[in-house]
């Protein structure tokens, strides 16, 4: 497993993977209580089972700004942040947190190379951090990086992008210090980074996926032994020929966002997928035979962050047994604000 110097307290693992206020509450538990989300909808759950500190990695446009100054007014004894790499953005999050009555922490987005989001590390993004610092109803937090386009199979290799990516971000915070500005934290990384990260000693980590896992990472990151916690129960539908099995695992049942296979049966590990549609995954496998129409089998997701978006519940199993269901409360885009 991935030491981590400090422990609990520079852990600020992401909810999107799983969005139940169970697990949040397990994890407070353990000691970590910040956590960052991507939607309002994950924030609120997320405040609501408990956290005290709430990162909004998804820069707020639109309504969502009003939206995240209301969720703090709402939870006073939980203090939420966000990430901003705009200027009309940091101006608009100002209105609304003073409207409101409320401070909301800023990162300043850093595009460390993803080009996804974030603002490339440079005089500009000197400015807008100036610009955070100086708003009213707002408060510097820091530098928010999110490495994902760094996932190679191979440690040595990963390592060596992250660390460069990650250099220019490094630099970027002396900029700021240099110029007078304070940068309380840099929170950096994914899951694929996060056995990299963890070994800087002022950054806090954000990975999502460890928590329940998916065959996807566990495949593609043969450093990273974490265990599958969560699977999917489908059924055979239909026997539609010999050597096929249809089961209901259609793609509004599991994320289909990948190439075949999306999913790996854990008591059919031969089957081969060769049509899948809305309700429906066909499969061809030597083992036809041995499973009648109703037979349950067992699947781990090629990615479990979207798959779990698709249900309501989840069922907890324990010692074999089903013991009760988790409510996956922020799969919904808005809860009460």
């Amino acid at each position: 497993m991935i030491a981590i110097a400090g422990g609990p307290t520079r852990l600020r693992p992401h909810v999107k993977t799983h969005k139940m206020p169970e697990m949040i509450r397990r994890q407070l538990a353990l000691g970590i209580d910040k956590f960052k989300c991507s939607t309002i909808a994950e924030a609120e759950m997320t405040a609501g089972a408990g956290a005290l500190d709430v990162l909004l990695a998804y820069q707020p446009t639109g309504p969502n700004a009003a939206r995240l100054a209301k969720l703090a007014k709402k939870f006073p004894n939980t203090s939420f942040s966000t990430v901003a790499d705009n200027a009309d953005v940091v101006a608009l999050l100002s209105k609304e947190a003073v409207g409101a009555g409320v401070q909301i922490d800023i990162f300043l987005d850093v595009d460390c190379g993803m080009q996804r989001t974030g603002i490339a590390p440079g005089p500009m993004a000197v400015e807008i951090y100036a610009q955070i610092a100086n708003a009213k109803g707002l408060r510097v937090a820091g530098l928010h990086s999110y490495d994902g386009h760094n996932h190679e199979h191979d440690l040595i290799a990963r390592t060596a992008r992250c660390d460069a990516d990650f250099s220019a971000v490094a630099e970027l915070r002396s900029q700021l210090v240099q110029r007078g500005l304070s940068v309380p934290n840099i929170v950096v990384g994914g899951t694929p980074t996060f056995p990299i990260h963890a070994r800087r000693p002022d950054v806090e980590c954000s990975p999502g996926t460890p928590v329940l896992w998916d065959f996807g990472y566990g495949d593609k990151l043969p450093d990273l032994d974490f265990l599958v916690a969560a699977v999917l129960l489908t059924r055979v539908a239909s026997k539609p020929g010999d050597g096929r099995l249809c089961l209901d695992l259609g793609y509004k049942a599991v994320a289909s966002e990948n190439p075949q296979p999306r999913v790996r049966f854990l008591n059919l590990p031969d089957a081969v997928a060769v049509m899948h549609s809305e309700e429906h995954l066909v499969v061809e496998t030597p083992a036809a035979a041995n499973f009648a129409v109703g037979d349950c089998i067992y699947a781990v997701p090629r990615h479990i962050c979207p798959t779990c978006a698709l249900y309501a519940e989840a069922v907890v199993v324990e010692n074999g047994h089903a013991s009760g269901h988790w409510a996956i409360v922020a799969r919904d885009r808005a809860l009460t604000i």
